[in-house]
């Protein structure tokens, strides 16, 4: 799942924001957030929807179905 630990990473970079940040919001360990930008360990469903949520983008776009980060309204 490369395609989402490359897309996380640049959301987070695009909106100013750390690790620890992120892993604060998702409510874990800065280390385990850490490893999903590293490709190291798989996001659950959980942890995708909340980032989607989070940068209003699709989980289809963090999964790489789609390159239109866009939700339709």
């Amino acid at each position: 799942m490369q395609i989402v630990a490359e897309r996380i990473k640049e959301l987070r970079l695009d909106n100013g924001k750390t690790q620890m940040e992120i892993a604060t919001l998702l409510r874990m360990d800065r280390s385990n957030y850490g490893k999903y930008e590293q490709g190291k360990l798989q996001i659950n469903i959980y942890m995708l929807r909340e980032l989607a949520k989070f940068y209003n983008v699709t989980t289809d776009y963090l999964l790489g179905l789609t390159d239109d980060y866009s939700p339709k309204n």
